[in-house]
């Protein structure tokens, strides 16, 4: 790491801290001065965006070598994101913090690393989210695991990086509003995975095993303070509270497990209203539970009733704008209805018209490189079904990469016998197709309208929407 250092940031260096006294300069205590900069490799914008609290703070511009630097003349300690089309990622501020990152967009997570005041507690971050996220990717196959074998296998591997954080927060020394970031990308990881088990094992295997649970299973929601604005939009906090919700709403329906029902999510707008006092963190987590259902349901008179209830909860008049729009693109994606136009391109980058290649039957599934084992899933999953219903054509979509991460992907695998397209213009797809959740399946008849919006392929019940 000490190389790459050396080597990637010495002339960014020169350039940062010149501007600056000493790196060891002492602050006042009203004096909340911060820098942040960077180079980007293989830029993809002329841009970085800063952002808090998923609002865009300022624009810095890239200069002619891909570099950036940028001065806050006051900056208030906590937890921000640069984005840079179509990625981003978490960066964290203390008091007079002077920031360096360097980026390489064909692998922008892999290739995050930081330099400079605050450069360790950043590299810790991004370290354990890698170390998440490749655990995540072995994630499937436990959850058709019984239940013994499923929590030894997950309470073994967060104590593997539960020892990491202890060693790296003793060696850095952090303070308790760091520490709460920190814990958080630890621990939700963890019990996110035991909040999906109980309805990821019946989806997948069909077996109910809530009543195998031991009495303690879900003695960890004692300790999430669900109030805390510190994780108001930290993505592993959102994602816990989503899949809790989730699995509280399905606990009183053992025999069908009907996620997406009217009752269901209602459930959970209810449960948030009365678990999270907070509006701030309420409306972030009413935002994504109405998200989250208008992908799912297409009973038009479920969602008007849904949007009422949603409507009554929420004071974010931006979210309530949003999700509006949403209802409104979903409106569009009624069985019958043709796909809004959208734009496409072939491996040869020929621009395609999905409305236009139509002859046959068509599955449309979608995948991303930052999802590598749904994308390794989906694809087999896929090659199985050509072959017992030769009379559909499946098609692959690679949404929110840029062309150089698809084209890599595609090549680390041999799925030559799918066809595959990219779109473009990762926010028009989502917006106007609404592919907001990567395990979405659109099924074209053979006029090319839609014969059903909203499947999902690991349904064990997807193959019916084929016969």
């Amino acid at each position: 790491m000490i190389k790459n250092y050396i080597k990637y940031f010495l002339p960014l260096s020169i350039v940062l801290f010149s501007t600056l006294t000493s790196c060891k300069r002492t602050f006042k205590e009203d004096d909340f001065v911060a820098y942040f900069g960077g180079e980007v490799l293989n830029p993809q914008e002329k841009y970085v965006l800063f952002l808090k609290d998923d609002e865009v703070i300022d624009t810095i511009y890239l200069d002619k070598n891909n570099r950036f630097m940028h001065k806050f003349d006051s900056l208030a300690p906590g937890l921000y994101s640069f984005k840079h089309n179509p990625e981003y990622q978490y960066v964290y501020f203390d008091k007079n913090d002077s920031l360096m990152v360097r980026v390489n967009t064909f692998d922008f997570d892999n290739s995050v690393v930081f330099c400079g005041r605050g450069d360790e507690k950043n590299n810790f971050l991004m370290e354990l989210y890698l170390k998440n996220e490749a655990d995540k990717d072995k994630m499937y196959d436990n959850f058709d695991k019984d239940v013994k074998s499923f929590i030894k296998n997950i309470d073994s591997s967060f104590a593997i990086r539960k020892s990491f954080y202890l060693k790296r927060k003793a060696e850095i020394g952090w303070d308790e509003n760091f520490d709460v970031l920190a814990k958080a990308c630890l621990n939700f990881h963890h019990i996110t995975k035991k909040e999906i088990y109980p309805y990821a094992h019946q989806f997948r295997t069909g077996e109910n095993i809530r009543t195998k649970l031991p009495s303690n299973y879900y003695e960890h929601r004692k300790e999430v303070d669900f109030d805390n604005t510190l994780l108001t939009n930290y993505s592993p906090f959102i994602k816990y509270v989503s899949v809790m919700l989730n699995n509280v709403s399905l606990q009183k329906d053992h025999l069908d497990l009907n996620e997406n029902s009217l009752e269901n999510n209602i459930e959970k707008l209810n449960i948030t209203d009365t678990l999270i006092k907070n509006q701030k963190v309420k409306n972030v987590v009413l935002n994504n539970v109405a998200m989250m259902y208008l992908l799912e349901d297409q009973n038009m008179y479920n969602n008007q009733k849904f949007i009422e209830r949603y409507l009554q909860l929420t004071t974010d008049k931006e979210n309530k704008k949003e999700i509006t729009e949403i209802y409104n693109s979903v409106q569009n994606l009624k069985v019958g209805n043709r796909l809004p136009k959208i734009e496409l391109v072939d491996t040869v980058y020929k621009p395609i018209d999905i409305n236009s290649v139509i002859n046959k039957p068509t599955v449309l599934f979608f995948w991303t490189s930052h999802a590598e084992s749904h994308f390794v899933a989906s694809h087999r999953k896929v090659m199985e079904l050509q072959a017992k219903y030769p009379n559909y054509e499946f098609i692959a979509i690679n949404v929110n990469d840029n062309v150089a991460n698809w084209k890599n992907a595609l090549k680390k695998y041999n799925f030559e016998s799918i066809k595959e397209l990219h779109a473009s213009d990762f926010e028009a797809i989502r917006k106007q197709w609404v592919i907001t959740k990567i395990h979405r399946i659109i099924i074209l008849n053979a006029d090319g309208t839609i014969k059903n919006g909203f499947a999902n392929l690991f349904d064990v019940n997807f193959e019916q929407n084929l016969e």
